[in-house]
């Protein structure tokens, strides 16, 4: 297992560094296209695991996404960045406390509706802090995996108190808090040691744009919500995934399940800090 997810890790980063180091823009919406199209496959087989017309519903969205974000004149990203996030604080945060309705449901095939609109809105932002920058782009999923790594060593060590035993027990609060932790110092570090010079290759990432504009105290605030945000997102896969009774999303990427297991903690967090960007 080990060595198919180290193969399957090599030939992802193959094939996203190209793209990301030479700004290669028609790269990028090809390889942009894929994965969007890979996630609402999974996203309609999360909420309707027995159904055979996932994969025709995947070609519709997936041409209208190419349609509006990379053919479309006038695409208006701001919209999807607002509605995702006020889905995910009105509806799926909840839904953690609430649960989900069954499947074969009017409702769920409703909320699946709409988490596939919030997976438009994780690519829309992905689109558009691409135009900004790669590195911009990475700086904000860089947030993401660094408060997840040290989720996980702070748990091994720490963990006590269940964050959401039902539907994820591995996880704890010592851990959630110790990656939050890790991501403040983090941000700090490298706004103090490069990230607040206009010359500094640091001076392009999400965090140190949103101290230089809106000073310290608020950029803590948003590292905070945007670490609770990747939990939310994580959760919230893994409660469709129990309720499915699926392992993982899909077997798409060998030893690391499906687009959706690596994307997860994103969905929620790309749309709220291209949000917060969009507003700089």
């Amino acid at each position: 297992m080990l060595k198919t997810r180290i193969i399957t890790a090599l030939a992802l980063l193959a094939v996203l560094l190209p793209v990301l180091y030479f700004n290669n823009y028609t790269a990028f919406a090809v390889v942009a296209s894929l994965f969007f199209g890979a996630a609402i496959w999974e996203c309609f087989r999360l909420f309707n695991p027995e159904t055979g017309k996932a994969p025709l519903i995947a070609v519709f969205w997936t041409a209208a996404f190419v349609y509006a974000f990379f053919i479309s004149p006038s695409p208006n990203p701001v919209f999807w960045f607002a509605i995702s996030v006020l889905v995910w604080a009105l509806r799926f945060a909840p839904s953690l406390k609430l649960g989900l309705p069954p499947l074969n449901s009017s409702a769920n095939t409703f909320l699946s509706l709409i988490y596939a609109i919030s997976v438009v809105g994780c690519f829309a932002a992905i689109v558009e802090m691409y135009r900004l920058s790669p590195l911009y782009l990475l700086s904000v999923m860089a947030i993401v995996w660094a408060a997840d790594i040290f989720a996980y060593f702070s748990g091994k060590a720490f963990g006590k108190r269940k964050l959401a035993p039902s539907i994820s027990p591995g996880k704890s609060w010592e851990g959630a808090i110790g990656g939050c932790i890790a991501v403040l110092v983090l941000a700090t570090l490298s706004i103090v040691l490069g990230g607040d010079s206009v010359d500094s290759p640091l001076a392009g990432t999400f965090a140190a744009q949103v101290q230089a504009s809106l000073g310290w105290a608020a950029l803590y605030v948003v590292l905070i919500l945007i670490v609770a945000a990747s939990v939310v997102g994580d959760l919230f896969e893994s409660q469709l995934k129990r309720r499915a009774g699926m392992k993982d999303s899909s077997n798409l990427l060998p030893g690391h399940g499906g687009v959706l297991d690596r994307v997860d903690a994103l969905v929620p967090v790309l749309p709220l800090a291209a949000l917060i960007g969009s507003r700089l």
